[in-house]
């Protein structure tokens, strides 16, 4: 396949070759199709679709939890401390606008590299997940009556905020260009670092301390639903990073040449300088320490969490032996629920109340 034919073939919206053969499995590709995209069967990749039916399975929307409780507490004047409210409206500044940088990010970018249709239709999924978690701060923000150009323009306002958001989109400048296509080495590396950045760090290391501090208010009994809809997301999120992973490592096994030592190298650079952003947003959103967390504590706990997706893409560790400081996050993301987050969930939804988190 030439370079002139590759984006039309891509796309699915390429002439229709009527003289095509069948597909076969062993067509397809992850990367530079080999195979008419638009055909999902046979299916090649079979952890991608059954993320796919996952999402489907876990369907929320964040209406559906009851924000009565946080409006009564928001609006007492002694019900949350100074630090808390601080810490709360970062949290919620942080993530309102990155769920739309992510969805951006799958819809103009990885969607157009990624040419297996499997892999496609989570990604769909996936698109459609992040406008539920946009959705979900257009709620709290409603609900709680807070300024919303503020909460909303927080992420070009607040240093912490616009430096990672600035890092990640970094790596996306020259994907989102309609002329950029794979299909050499150095177009392929630069692929892999946009799925690296988005769904290594993005997804996987930088929503931690915001997971953190909300979840730890929710054990606490305040802003209850926040944390229920918080505890729906970093469901999501855990799919969403093992999806990435997946996709990377397959991308590997493919294309081995691509993982060079070198490279190997510059994925540990980026995955440290991701920690070092992570634990500057977690010593300007808790200057002070709350609900028995601290920005040393959380950087004990992005050290630690950076060492796993290390362990994940194959890597060497970035850090030293780190263990993990808040044990009961590990527990939350890995206990399979078969009942709904606080009670509070009405319990004839069932689709939102089968949770599998993986």
């Amino acid at each position: 396949m030439t370079d002139t034919q590759r984006p039309a073939a891509q796309s699915g919206l390429g002439e229709i070759d009527r003289s095509g053969a069948r597909v076969t499995v062993d067509d397809k590709a992850m990367i530079n199709c080999r195979a008419d995209v638009n055909q999902l069967l046979p299916l090649k990749y079979h952890w991608a679709w059954e993320k796919y039916l996952a999402g489907c399975n876990n369907h929320w929307m964040p209406t559906e939890v009851s924000m009565q409780a946080d409006i009564a507490l928001w609006k007492s004047p002694d019900g949350l401390t100074d630090d808390e409210r601080r810490a709360i409206k970062r949290n919620l500044g942080f993530f309102a606008t990155s769920e739309s940088l992510v969805a951006n990010n799958v819809v103009l970018a990885v969607y157009r590299h990624l040419t297996n249709p499997e892999c496609r239709q989570y990604l769909l999924r996936q698109a459609f997940e992040e406008a539920v978690h946009t959705h979900t701060f257009q709620y709290i923000c409603e609900s709680l009556g807070l300024d919303e150009g503020e909460l909303f323009n927080m992420y070009r306002e607040v240093p912490s905020i616009t430096d990672k958001a600035a890092w990640a989109l970094n790596y996306t400048q020259h994907l989102e260009d309609p002329s950029f296509t794979t299909g050499t080495p150095e177009k392929d590396q630069a692929f892999l670092r946009d799925l690296v950045a988005f769904y290594v760090v993005f997804e996987g290391m930088w929503f931690y301390t915001g997971f953190a501090q909300i979840l730890s208010l929710g054990r606490r009994n305040k802003m209850v639903g926040i944390a229920e809809q918080y505890q729906y997301i970093l469901r999501d999120e855990s799919i969403h990073l093992n999806f990435g992973i997946d996709a990377i490592n397959q991308i590997k096994i493919e294309n081995p040449h691509l993982w060079s030592e070198e490279f190997q190298q510059e994925v540990r650079v980026m995955l440290g300088e991701a920690c070092e952003l992570e634990v500057a947003y977690g010593r300007d959103t808790m200057p002070r320490g709350l609900l028995g967390l601290n920005a040393e504590l959380c950087e004990q706990y992005m050290r630690f969490i950076t060492n796993r997706r290390c362990a994940q893409l194959g890597l060497a560790p970035v850090f030293g032996p780190t263990e993990n400081p808040f044990p009961w996050m590990s527990e939350m993301m890995d206990l399979k629920k078969e009942k709904n987050f606080f009670e509070t969930r009405v319990i004839e939804y069932q689709n939102g109340g089968a949770l599998e988190w993986d």
